[in-house]
């Protein structure tokens, strides 16, 4: 699934794309279930102002991000997703785990389709990888127009 000219991933994601694809089926669902309890909750500034959140209406879910430039050059993720949508939550998971501080280079570096290759294809509806690619897409977005301000 991998392409050939596609950028290595950065480490921390890497990581978590070779655990989920070396584990089995059963494994890899728990693991993503693991992940959208792990997904921080939104600052108090973007609770009391969801306005400053971007939607991504491709997602069935509602889904909705937001990102800011960090202290050192890093780019901070935060994600609202509801607790109801556990898959697409521990996606979000996953992006904040791996990517959350990292450079807005690295960030949109990142192949579009990384998560094929942790074989959640098994595990979750081709309409919801359709959302995992449109939530990877906004986001990137969101960093290049941050990156460009």
């Amino acid at each position: 699934m991998t392409q050939p000219d596609a950028a290595p991933l950065p480490e921390k994601l890497q990581s978590i794309v070779t655990m989920f694809r070396s584990a089995p089926k059963a494994l890899r669902l728990q693991a993503l279930l693991d992940y959208s309890r792990k997904l921080p909750g939104l600052p108090e500034k973007y609770v009391e102002h969801p306005e400053f959140l971007q939607p991504v209406p491709e997602c069935t879910s509602p889904f909705f991000l937001v990102t800011e430039q960090a202290e050192g050059g890093g780019v901070n993720l935060f994600f609202k997703v509801p607790e109801e949508a556990p898959t697409v939550r521990g996606y979000a998971g996953i992006l904040h785990e791996a990517l959350s501080g990292e450079s807005p280079e690295t960030i949109l570096s990142v192949p579009d389709t990384f998560y094929l290759d942790m074989g959640l294809t098994e595990l979750i509806t081709p309409m919801r990888l359709r959302g995992m690619g449109a939530i990877l897409k906004r986001l990137k977005n969101d960093v290049q127009e941050h990156a460009q301000a």
